[in-house]
């Protein structure tokens, strides 16, 4: 799977130099990324959040295609990138190249809904991955206690 580069265009990792200002580049990114949905999650439940305009189809979508998906146990990375999860995962992802901003873009994704983000809880996804769990994790109610936790230490 390419991921994108500057101005969105494919790039395919494997042709591509290691290039130490890139990465610090992407890794602040992501950074950015992880810091922004904490935070939001913290001020809203999850429950109640919208992360896309096409949150209703990539839920429905995501139930379709990953219907055993135990949006309470902690992802196995192994499963979801073994040639099969990544096969799987590609043919889901692809459908949103045309719809969704940045849709192959990489981020990090926490392996549980039980847990904060942290080296050890999380993995990296891309962009739809991450949207597609997470959306189900909210719908779920999964994330609501972010905001709960949030809100009681605001009042102590």
């Amino acid at each position: 799977m390419a991921l994108a580069g500057p101005g969105g265009l494919p790039i395919n990792p494997e042709e591509q130099d290691n290039y130490e200002e890139i990465e610090k580049q992407f890794a602040v990114k992501v950074v950015e990324h992880m810091s922004t949905y904490w935070a939001i999650l913290e001020k809203m439940p999850g429950s109640k959040l919208r992360l896309t305009k096409f949150d209703d189809d990539i839920h429905a979508h995501f139930n379709r295609e990953f219907p055993d998906f135990d949006l309470k146990a902690t992802i196995n990375e192994d499963d979801m990138k073994s040639k099969e999860g990544k096969e799987r995962w590609r043919n889901f992802i692809n459908e949103y190249e045309n719809k969704v901003e940045d849709f192959n873009f990489g981020t990090m994704l926490r392996a549980s809904a039980a847990t904060e983000y942290g080296e050890q809880e999380t993995i990296f996804a891309v962009r739809m991955q991450f949207y597609a769990i997470e959306i189900a994790r909210n719908r779920a109610g999964l994330n609501d206690w972010i905001y709960e936790k949030a809100q009681k230490a605001k009042s102590s």
